[in-house]
């Protein structure tokens, strides 16, 4: 018996010794991968995803691109982990911006502030966020990384229009909410790159716009 008590003790101190090194191995890859990922946002934000370049991204990080290719294949498998990550983030900005009670009383101009403010200090926070989705285009190779991201935005835009306006026809709010995202979209850059003294009256026009079309569109 008390060998076997003695062998069972090593055989776990054995298995802890030989699991403690792989979990600090996994940790380590964990970190080197969000640091990655970190450049890569950085990198996507300053030079945009088209000019990026995984030597860039690798530099930014400080390792070398033999090490970033131990984790990514390439520039898309990058953004494509970031997407998914950003995804993820962008969740809790959907519910602020879409958790609205009192959606289907409120002024237009009150309802795209609500949801244009939450996804604009999302933005603001992740500035590789712009460069992989807030565009009305997509670069080849990003589309299929960012469509559960724009279906996810789509979905709630089109949900909060049919709350608005009840027997519309689907495939009308589907149309009308991907006019308002597409010209979200194409107005971020100018937000971003506007002084910040500026920054809120460059919204505000951009609240403005969207409200009068929302008006426009629920008084037909």
């Amino acid at each position: 018996m008390e060998q076997q008590h003695r062998t069972g003790s090593d055989a776990r101190r054995s298995g802890s010794d030989t699991s403690a090194p792989q979990r600090r191995r996994q940790a380590r890859g964990l970190r080197r991968m969000n640091e990655i990922l970190d450049a890569a946002a950085h990198v996507f934000a300053r030079d945009g995803y088209e000019a990026a370049t995984t030597n860039g991204i690798a530099a930014e990080a400080g390792i070398s691109p033999g090490s970033l290719y131990r984790y990514f294949r390439n520039k898309e498998e990058i953004a494509t982990a970031l997407v998914t990550e950003y995804s993820e983030r962008l969740r809790a900005a959907h519910d602020a911006a879409f958790g609205m009670s009192d959606v289907a009383t409120l002024p237009a101009e009150e309802v795209v502030g609500r949801v244009v403010d939450p996804i604009l200090a999302f933005d603001a926070e992740n500035p590789g966020f712009r460069a992989l989705h807030g565009r009305p285009d997509m670069p080849a190779g990003l589309s299929d990384a960012v469509r559960p991201v724009q279906e996810a935005m789509l979905e709630r835009v089109s949900a909060l229009l049919d709350a608005r306006n009840p027997g519309r026809p689907a495939t009308e709010l589907d149309r009308v909410a991907q006019m308002m995202i597409r010209t979200f979209q194409a107005t971020m850059p100018a937000i971003a790159a506007a002084d910040p003294a500026e920054r809120p009256a460059v919204v505000a026009e951009l609240e403005a716009m969207l409200g009068a079309y929302l008006t426009a569109f629920e008084k037909r």
